[in-house]
Parts: structure tokens; C-alpha cells; sequence
């Protein structure tokens, strides 16, 4: 495996260009810098004034077209072709202009080059076509241009059998992958080597590129083995790539039927741990009201303590149907493609650059899964299986997300679920506490209560343990909600390009003040993320 290592298509027009990149050079002496530096004057003097033919290649093999294509001079395209310019002509590698333009992402001169009859298809000596070339830097917006345009195949193999997405998996592009899989790019071709993108991801340890091609991809995936025998999983252990093996193996074994899937299917798989917790609050309403309020062996109850027992009872039951709420509500899916019914235009074709409300120039926003473009806040949920809007997270013990529309509610359940066990513990302390009589000089108070009031400790400590969880959880999520962000963001700021500044430290465009944070929330579930104002696109890919 390690001999078959991806040699990337040499940027030999960097090589060649690295005298133009430095201010102190001399001034541009030909057609080729004048080309490269974008000095439109200069190049017409040398073909219009000096005759200069400009259709001939330069001693190396390379032609002015290419070089104005690679720095994206479309007007020097455009003037190029006019004056005898080939949009075919290749050099010593075979390569167009058209692959030149790929390296940097130069697509206003792609489009000039394409629309002038240069093949989107042509390829090099490698077999290489503009597509790969463009997967093989990242250049992420050509890759979509010239797809959703020009209809460039995106799985079209190269003279070794790999596909765009085995570059982009190799190189580790992240956005470049999310967009191929949201093209519906193939992940099962195998190459020469029998290595799928997968099996290249693994090999240069792109922990990221192997979560996405996971998440998108289906369990054949996970099994596929190369040449050599090694499945992807086997692969990055043999490499030494820990985390790798841990996320393929963990992605392996949900793909299998656990034993708690045939054992409860309804309860464990479905439901999650919902009804468990259900089931416990329940119990513990039950325990309390038998052992604590109504208990033969405690002091008659007064006035006020059953008022606040009762209270908390209420609470409990509140508890509860808030619990069923959050469990049930929608947190905030986003609508998906309907199955059969093929859209009549490519999203990312005509999306409006400018709507800062749909579209940020993050690619992270197209779900390779749900196949749609999603708001910037939004994170495909892979245990339910949708992107979810202003994603909070998955929730275990509510089988459901917590996203834009149930977060407040489930804000509502943990400081109902706090309260519920402050007022049951304070109620229970003071019954026992009441009720013990005076002890012998050898027997200890703590000795006599739980021997006594067995019934009341079990209920003390279910009631400490759900104290606990919820008031952690309700106090994090204060935290949170002062400063509008989401427990997924704060658990991944690193990841979002949206929550760093200039600078390059983390920075939340979303905090409008803890006041106006709170209000928001409180008021309408949520704070309006169409406030933020982002650059368009054209500035971001930059």
C-alpha cells in the first residue's frame, strides 16, 4: 500500500512562475510575464506594436494562455483567443489552459476558455481532466462551477481509476468532499490499487474527510477491502491512526443489530432512553408521596409541609409533560428533497450570492446526507438522521434533538426537573429530620434513618441523582443562552470558520448582549440568525 502512494500532478507552472511573484524582478520583457502579471497595456503593446506572435508556446512548453488562465485575467483570456489564441494547445504534460485555471480557481477565466470551445473533459498525460485537478487543490467553487455549468463528470476515473473524490479524501479537502457527495459522487469506485476514497482517507490519516465520507456513505463502504486485503478500519490500524480506527469501528458497529435491538427494539431503538427516564420520575413521584408524605412511621404532616410537598408533585408532573413535549416536538428539522421528484434547477447554480440569509460561502452548509443547503447554525444529526436548525444536541434521555424550535422547552424541563428535586429533598430532610426520636448514647442518627426510613433514603438518592444531572445541565445552559451560542459550537468552535475574527480568535457574531440574548430567547424560543450580516460569496473565496 505504502508504494502506491498519489504523486500529485507537479505544479510545475508555480515553478515556472516564482520569478513573476517577486516585486523587485525586472519589468515583464514578453508576452508570457506580461500574461502572468495581468499587464494588459504591455501584452497588446508586444502583439499589436512589436508583432509578437502569442499563440507560441515559451521555452518550456508553456503558452500565455495558461498563464493569464492560472491568475484568472479573463480580459487577457478573451484578448488571447481573439489574436490567435488555441484553447486546446497543450503543453509537455498535456495540459489546457482549462487545467491551469483548475490549480487556483480561476472560473471567470474558465468560463471565457469554455464558452470559446475548450473541452471540460480534456485530459492530460495522467488522464487527469479540469475536475481533478481542482479536487487535487481544493478549489472548491470551480469544482461546483464547472459541474452545475458545464456538466464536468464528477466520477470520471483518471488513468489509475481514481475519481475526483479519491483526490479530495486523499488531500483532505473537506469542503471539496461535502460537495461531491452532495453531487452524489460515487464512493464505492476502487482504483488500481482496489482503494476506494475511503481507503485514501485512512491512508493520510484525514480524520475528517473519513467522517464525512462515513456519515454520507453506506456499511459496503466499511467493508470494502483493498488489493492487499485490508478493509479501510484495518487499514488505519496498520497505520497507526487511532482515532481513525475508533470512528470506523464505531461507524461498523452501529451498522450491525445490537442485542438491545432484538431484546427491545421499540424502547432502546426508536425511543431512545426517553421512557426510562419517564419511568424513574414516575417511580420517584410514587416513592415520595407513599414514603415521605403519606409514611406511617413519620410525624403527622402539617399545613405547610404538604403544601410544599404537593408542590412538588406538581412540579413533578409538569416535569413530565414537558418531558413527552421535548420528546415529541420537531427541534427544528430541515425539509428535505423529496424522493423521485428531481429538482427543475441546480441549487448551487443559481443560488443568489448576495442572500446572506440562505448562504454564507461555507460549504460546511451542504449536507452530503439530506442533500440541502442548510442555515450556518444547522448540523445533520446522524442518530436522527436530519439536519437540525440551530442544533443544540442530541439528547439521549429525550430521544430527540434540541434544536431551534424545542430548546426552550427543554430549557423549561431541566429548571422544572431542578426545582421538582430541591422542593422533594428539602420535604424529605425536614420529615426525617421531625421525625426521629431521641437515641440511645451507641446508636448514631445517621445509622437509625436508614435503617428506619429505608423507603426515604432510596427516594433521597434517585432524587440527588436527577438534582445533580438537571441542575448541571440548567446552569450550562444558562451559560449558553446568555451568549446565544449552542452547546455543538462551543463543543466544535474550532471546526466553524463563523466563530473566529480577523484575528483568529474565537469570536460569536451572534452574542447581541446577555439582556437582548435572554429576551429573545425567552420571548420568541430562539434569536433571528438573519441579523447577522455576512460577506457574500465572491468575498469568501477569496
Amino acid at each position: 500500500m505504502a508504494s502506491s502512494e498519489i504523486e500529485i500532478v507537479s505544479d510545475s507552472n508555480d515553478q515556472q512562475n516564482s520569478g513573476f511573484r517577486n516585486p523587485n524582478e525586472p519589468a515583464i520583457i514578453d508576452v508570457y510575464s506580461a500574461s502572468a502579471y495581468g499587464d494588459f497595456d504591455k501584452l497588446r503593446k508586444f502583439v499589436e506594436v512589436d508583432g509578437v506572435s502569442i499563440y507560441q508556446p515559451d521555452g518550456n512548453g508553456y503558452y500565455a494562455l495558461q498563464w493569464a488562465a492560472l491568475n484568472n485575467f479573463a480580459d487577457i483570456v478573451q484578448y488571447i483567443i481573439e489574436h490567435g489564441g488555441n484553447v486546446h494547445a497543450t503543453d509537455n504534460a498535456g495540459q489546457t489552459a482549462l487545467h491551469w485555471a483548475a490549480v487556483r480557481g480561476s472560473i471567470a477565466a474558465a468560463d471565457v476558455l469554455l464558452q470559446h470551445g475548450a473541452r471540460v473533459e480534456a485530459a492530460d498525460v495522467n488522464g487527469y481532466r479540469a475536475v481533478h485537478v481542482a479536487a487535487q487543490y481544493g478549489q472548491t467553487a470551480f469544482v461546483n462551477h464547472i459541474v452545475a455549468k458545464y456538466h464536468a463528470d464528477l466520477n470520471v476515473p483518471d488513468n489509475d481509476g481514481r475519481s475526483p473524490l479519491h483526490w479530495a479524501a486523499y488531500k483532505g479537502f473537506g469542503d471539496t468532499i461535502r460537495l461531491l457527495l452532495f453531487r452524489d459522487a460515487f464512493q464505492g469506485r476502487q482504483d488500481k490499487d482496489g482503494c476506494t476514497p475511503l481507503h485514501w482517507a485512512v491512508l493520510r490519516g484525514n480524520a475528517e474527510a473519513c467522517t464525512l465520507l462515513v456519515h454520507a456513505g453506506t456499511k459496503e463502504e466499511l467493508t470494502v477491502k483493498d488489493n492487499a486485503g485490508l478493509t479501510p478500519a484495518e487499514l488505519a490500524s496498520d497505520k497507526g491512526h487511532r482515532q481513525i480506527a475508533v470512528i470506523l469501528s464505531n461507524a461498523q458497529r452501529s451498522q450491525r443489530k445490537q442485542w438491545k435491538d432484538k431484546v427491545c427494539p421499540a424502547i432502546m431503538g426508536r425511543k431512545g432512553y426517553a421512557p426510562i427516564l419517564f419511568a424513574v420520575v414516575v417511580v420517584n413521584i410514587i416513592l415520595f408521596i407513599i414514603s415521605v408524605l403519606f409514611a406511617p412511621g413519620l410525624t403527622k404532616v402539617t399545613a405547610v409541609v404538604a403544601l410544599w410537598g404537593w408542590t412538588g408533585v406538581s412540579l413533578a408532573v409538569a416535569a413530565l409533560l414537558m418531558l413527552a413535549r421535548c420528546s415529541s416536538k420537531d427541534p427544528g428539522y430541515i425539509k428535505t428533497k423529496v424522493a423521485g421528484q428531481p429538482d427543475a434547477q441546480d441549487p448551487l447554480l443559481n443560488i443568489d450570492l448576495n442572500n446572506t440569509s440562505s448562504w454564507t460561502g461555507n460549504w460546511s452548509q451542504l449536507c452530503p446526507t439530506c442533500k440541502i443547503i442548510r442555515p450556518v447554525r444547522s448540523k445533520h444529526c446522524p442518530t436522527c438522521n436530519r439536519c437540525v436548525e440551530q442544533f443544540d444536541h442530541h439528547c439521549p434521555w429525550i430521544s430527540n434533538c434540541v434544536g431551534k424550535r424545542n430548546k426552550r422547552d427543554f430549557f423549561i424541563f431541566l429548571c422544572l426537573g431542578s426545582l421538582t428535586s430541591i422542593v422533594g429533598a428539602a420535604v424529605a430532610l425536614q420529615r426525617i429530620w421531625t421525625s426521629v426520636p431521641l437515641l440511645a448514647a451507641d446508636e448514631s442518627w445517621l445509622h437509625h434513618v436508614i435503617s428506619a426510613y429505608p423507603a426515604v433514603i432510596a427516594f433521597l438518592f434517585m432524587d440527588g441523582v436527577i438534582l445533580i444531572a438537571s441542575l448541571t445541565l440548567c446552569i450550562v445552559q444558562i451559560s449558553q443562552i446568555a451568549r446565544n451560542i449552542t452547546t455543538n459550537e462551543m463543543a466544535n468552535a474550532v471546526r466553524y470558520g463563523y466563530l473566529r475574527g480577523p484575528d483568529g480568535r474565537f469570536r460569536n457574531p451572534y452574542n447581541h448582549g446577555c439582556r437582548k440574548n435572554c429576551s429573545d430567547f425567552l420571548i420568541h424560543g430562539y434569536t433571528n440568525d438573519d441579523e447577522i450580516a455576512w460577506p457574500p460569496l465572491q468575498h469568501v473565496a477569496r
